[in-house]
Order: structure tokens, then sequence, then C-alpha cells
């Protein structure tokens, strides 16, 4: 009888975890029952923006195993920052809510007649309804280049509509910040960059809080590759730190003299590092003590040239191109408010429109900061950098089989596309509008097809670029509101925010939320294939980054060796002996007598399996010139052939095969001199 009682409760608690047991195995999961809604807030802020998306955002991979998604390769989350902080104005977010972070510049009120920037770039007088929130008249627009355009509600709705991996490149320019006219800050690139990556680390704890805590929220930064595919399973956003600067770690020149040192170098790559950037750009709008930029066009290109001036006491020089590739041609139009900042007498020079090439490459510090990101896992990108620049990196990038090269938003030469496809390397195309970026994106599609990779996009957005247009209304085949997104799981209406609702068809792309609506306009105008190219955009993203984080540098079986030549250069001051090409040194160089049949004998030692040289030629080259190999020093046979050299940095890739010697047997020069080489490096392939 003492005892009924508490079977009785056995019993009971028996049966309960039965039925638990039952229905964990046969109720939904915990991403689809009734009332989760993971994806949507439990505090968001009021008032707010809307979203204008319903449905739940999709979660793990395909039947192939792979991520999917899109990519915005290219953005300015925090751009507001930059350039003294009045360049652009709002922000992404701020804690005392919507109608504090949409506001605009103060100098703008009461009707923008002091919006300077605006009008040096787009034209016109920079009058416009400086009221953001709630009634948002003249702005966030598609042409207006200083307003904000990333609030975070905004990039929410991008990431609900499908996207997967958005790069926030931290972003500014001392000499703009300099010669504007309103600031809040000093002028430090490096100070802005550290504010902006701790104010993206702020934005990510913002959300996470609307969410219930830490690593609860949609936003989540990302520091490996390993981490991104994570994230993306989830669902969720995953958040790259990039830098796009002009002076990264103070490497300005001035009158050509470097303004920084290897040891500045360093401590910068590790200081970003450390910050959690992972991608970032060499030089951007001037050159600098690193490479030589890429031009811009038109006014905006004869304001940057001023800028180039005014940062490094030189003009932009050009130079005829040697190859199909070519850098921008330099804007030559007026841009009276910038050149008024040019000192008296100084004015802004003329070109020759056959000459579009940058005189400047990459320089020896350039070459030593690419090798600093190679050994850190670093992603580079070679937009905004000068044909010759870009040349020598991808020459680099190939003598190491170095996947991370980026090309994140339609400034790299087209030429250079299979190069970059070839090494493993990803590519995305700047937001124009539908038709020309279908256009450009099926230019490509065939080279896409080849390697098996997915397409991305750089949006740029606050990063003053100009964005697509309205098609119009009554333009074939508008945006039909609402739509599906391209994982057929969500559902995409007009966007509001306060009072003003945007429409792609009549507003075109004004602000980061309405991505999804472009993406909908480009499936309408330029087909299902290039939006498909572009949902499979994360996986290739994520191919090029993980392939990078598993690189390792192959020993070079040429180092050290011992070295013999038909020939070789006498000098008084200095030795051109063999040896000089496999000392490991690359300021030394072996070089031969002037006259064609050469050759460079390397001894490895022992045999081993090779399969790549790499040959650093000095100015004296071959144009014609055999790779050989032989296991016995007397048979020889051709791994490797070339009638076309043109110099610099070559990479002989070939099917391995056992050799203990190795032999480069000029045939043909490509100058009146001899050959000579920097350094042979020989590896297994």
């Amino acid at each position: 009888m003492a005892r009924r009682p508490y079977r009785r409760r056995k019993d009971v608690t028996v049966l309960s975890l039965l039925l638990l047991v039952l229905a964990v195995a046969l109720g939904p999961t915990p991403s689809s029952a009734a009332g989760t809604d993971w994806w949507n807030p439990t505090a968001r802020p009021a008032p707010d923006s809307r979203i204008g998306v319903t449905g739940e955002p999709f979660t793990g991979t395909d039947s192939r195993g792979e991520v999917r998604g899109f990519v915005d390769a290219h953005n300015h989350l925090f751009s507001n920052e930059a350039f003294g902080g009045r360049l652009i104005c709002g922000k992404p977010f701020s804690e005392a809510g919507i109608a504090d972070a949409l506001k605009d510049c103060p100098e703008h009120y009461p009707d923008g007649s002091l919006a300077v920037f605006d009008f040096i770039t787009k034209g016109g007088d920079g009058r416009h309804d400086p009221v953001g929130w709630p009634t948002f008249k003249d702005w966030p627009a598609h042409d207006s280049l200083t307003h904000q355009q990333n609030y975070y509600a905004w990039v929410e709705r991008a990431w609900r509509g499908g996207q997967r991996v958005l790069v926030n490149d931290l972003v500014t320019n001392g000499v703009i910040c300099s010669v504007y006219f309103f600031k809040d800050r000093g002028c430090d690139e490096m100070t802005s960059i550290r504010l902006q990556a701790k104010l993206t680390y702020d934005l990510q704890a913002y959300i996470d809080r609307m969410y219930g805590g830490p690593g609860r929220g949609w936003f989540r930064i990302v520091t490996d590759s390993a981490q991104a595919r994570e994230v993306i399973e989830q669902g969720k956003l995953a958040v790259v730190l990039g830098v796009e600067t002009s002076e990264p770690f103070g490497c300005k020149q001035i009158l050509d003299v470097p303004q920084c040192d290897r040891r500045d170098i360093d401590a910068g790559l590790d200081e970003l590092y450390a910050l959690g950037v992972r991608s970032m750009f060499l030089c951007h709008k001037f050159d600098n003590a690193l490479c030589g930029v890429r031009f811009d066009e038109g006014a905006l290109g004869t304001a940057i040239n001023v800028g180039q001036f005014l940062s490094t006491g030189t003009f932009w020089r050009t130079e005829r191109c040697t190859g199909p590739q070519h850098d921008n041609p330099i804007g030559l139009a007026s841009a009276p408010a910038a050149e008024k900042k040019l000192p008296a007498g100084v004015e802004v020079p003329s070109y020759d429109s056959d000459a579009r090439c940058n005189v400047r490459g990459l320089t020896e510090l350039g070459e030593y900061a690419v090798r600093g990101m190679m050994k850190r896992k670093m992603m580079l990108e070679i937009d905004h950098m000068s044909v010759k620049a870009t040349g020598r990196v991808l020459d680099l990038f190939e003598a190491e089989s170095y996947s991370g090269v980026l090309s994140s938003h339609s400034w790299m030469d087209l030429n250079w596309t299979e190069r970059v496809y070839g090494l493993g390397g990803f590519i995305a195309q700047y937001m124009h509008g539908s038709e020309a970026f279908g256009a450009e994106a099926r230019r490509t599609d065939a080279l896409r097809e080849k390697y098996d990779v997915g397409y991305g996009y750089g949006t740029d957005m606050n990063g003053v670029g100009g964005w697509p247009g309205p098609r119009g209304a009554d333009a074939p085949d508008p945006v039909k509101y609402p739509f599906r997104s391209v994982d057929g799981g969500s559902v995409i209406d007009r966007q509001t925010t306060g009072e003003r609702t945007w429409d792609l068809n009549t507003d075109g792309a004004a602000h980061y939320g309405l991505v999804p609506d472009w993406i909908e306009d480009i499936r309408l105008v330029g087909g299902q294939g290039v939006v498909d190219d572009l949902f499979r955009g994360a996986e290739s993203y994520l191919d090029t980054w993980g392939a990078a984080e598993r690189h390792r540098s192959g020993v070079d079986l040429a180092e050290g060796a011992a070295a013999t030549a038909a020939s070789t250069q006498w000098s008084l001051f200095t030795s051109y002996a063999p040896g000089r090409a496999v000392d490991g040194a690359r300021k030394t160089r072996w070089a031969s007598d002037w006259s064609d049949d050469q050759w460079l004998r390397i001894d490895l030692g022992a045999t081993h399996r090779v399969g790549r040289v790499t040959l650093d030629w000095e100015r004296a080259y071959g144009k014609a010139y055999r790779v050989e190999l032989s296991t016995d020093g007397a048979t020889w046979r051709t791994a490797w052939s070339t009638t076309s050299g043109d110099g610099g940095l070559d990479t002989a890739l070939f099917t391995p095969a056992p050799a203990r010697y190795v032999r480069i047997h000029g045939v043909e020069r490509g100058t009146d001199w001899g050959y000579s080489l920097h350094e042979v490096g020989v590896h297994s392939g």
C-alpha cells in the first residue's frame, strides 16, 4: 500500500518519456516547427523598416553537397565613417533607432545646396530634400551617391531573398578626406579602417540582441571558409571583411619615393588579419608605393588625377600597351571644383589616345606584400590594379599555384578572365542594369562552363559608383510583385521603409534591399541561366577561399643546386655566374653572352619528379626557349616550349616526369642583349 503511489508516478514518468520520444521522432524538425520562425527577430526596434519578404530562408546544401546562394563580393557597409565622416550621410544602424540612422548630413539642410560631392559626381547643383526617415522623398536613390544605402534591414531583405555571402570592404581615402570641405575627424586611413571593422562587429552584436543573444542572429562575420560554410548551411549570411584603400599600411609614395618599408607591410598585414580581414586591394585610385592603378574615366577621372597629384606629387603617366589588355582611358573632361585644388600654374596633363597603359606596375614592395598575403592565406583583389601590376600578380600566383585571386566589380580587363579561372579564382560583375549585366555574363559564360564555376555581383553600395536606374513600368518584362525567390521558398513583395515604398521598375536599385528585385529583373531580361550561375556563387567563392587556405608552398628543388651555362656575361663589378639564378635571391641574376642558342643547366643532385618550372626573367628575356629534362645529363627531352615569351615571370606546367637535370635552352632572344634570369624554380608539379 505504501509503495503504490510511487509506482503510479513511475508509470506516469515512463509513459511521458515514451510520448516525448515519439513526439521527437514523428514531429517536425525544430527549423520548420510551427511558431519557431527562427528567421524573424523576437525584439525588432520600433519603429523600423519593413522587410517585405515572407517564408523560411533555405538551409543546408544541395544534392551535390554544395552550398547555395548569391555573393555580393564588393560592398561598403560603413563608408559613412570614411573620408572624414561626412561624405556618405546616414548609418547602417543606430542604437537610437532608424530616425537617427537614416538622416542626412547637417550641412545638406535645408535644401541640399551644400551637397558638394553630390554635384561633383552627379552634376546639377546637388539640391535635394534632405529629410530621410520617414518620408525619403529624394534619397536613397539609384543616382544619389552620398546617402546611406546599406541600412541593416535592407541588407536583411537581400539575405532573405537568397544572398549568402557579403564582402564588407572597409574603405577610405586620405586625400579625398583632406580636400573635402566637411569632416568631423582626422584623415588617417588605418584609423578609419579600424573603426569600420569595430562597427561591423557592433552590427553583428546589434542584430544578435534582436534574436536573443550572441550567435543567434543572421549576420555572421566569418574568418575562414569552413566557418562560412557552416553559417550558410544554417541559412544565415556569411560576412567577410575586406579592405579597399589607397595607402594601406601608410604605403604612399611622394615624388616616387616610398613612404613605407617591409616592416610596415608585415605589421599592417598582421594587424588586418587580427581584425578578421581576409581579402584586400593593394592600390586604389592613386598610384602608391605598392602598385600602379587602373585609371578612372570622365570628369571623375580628372578629379581623381588631381587627387593623385595632391597625394604623390605626380600625375598619372601612360605608355603604349604591349598586349591586348589595357587600362581605362584617362578622363579628359574638366572637373573645375577639383582642379581648383591644384597649386597655381599646375594643370592636369593631356594624354595620347593610343597610350592606354599605366607605366607603373607592381613594385618591389608590392611584390613583397603579395607574397605576404599568400603567406597569410589572404585573397588579393586585382580590380583597380594597372594591367602591368595585374599581369605580374597573376605571374606570381601561377608560379605558386595560388588560387586566392578575386575580381569583385568589373574593374579588371576581361582578357585576364581565363587566367583568373585557371588559378581557381573568383569573378563578380559590377551591379549594372539587368540588360548590361546579362550581356556581360553571357560574354564569359563559356569560361564559367569550362571551369565549372559560379558567378557573383559587386554592388559597391555606398561606394560612390551609381546603380541601375529604372527600366520603367511599361518596359518589356517588368518585375511583377510579389514574386518568388530563386529557391522558391520565399515570397518577395515591394519594400517599404517609413512612408516610402520602392518599386524596382520605377525607382531602380535605390538601396540594398532591392537586390532581390534586381536579380528577378536579371532573370526576366538576362535569362534563368545567368541567375543559376549567380546562385552557385557562394560555393565558388568558398572554393577559391578554401583552396587559398590549403595552399602550401612547394619545395624549390633548384634552390642552392649546382648550375652551369653555355656562357656567362663578364663584368668587372658583379658576377653573373649560373649559380646566381638558383641562389634564392631575387636581386641577383645569371646573364649569357649576347647571342642566341644559350642554355642554363641545373643539377638537382638526385632524380625527382618535375612538373613545374618558373623563370623570372630580367629585361633580357627569351622569346623562344625550351624547358628540357634529363636523368643522366646526356639525353634530353623537351617538356615545355614557347615561341612567344614576353619576359616577366613565366610558369612552365607539364606532366610530371623523372629528372635529375633541368635545362633552360634559349632559341631566340627577345632583345638585343643575351638571356638573363633572376631566378629559376623547379617543383614537383
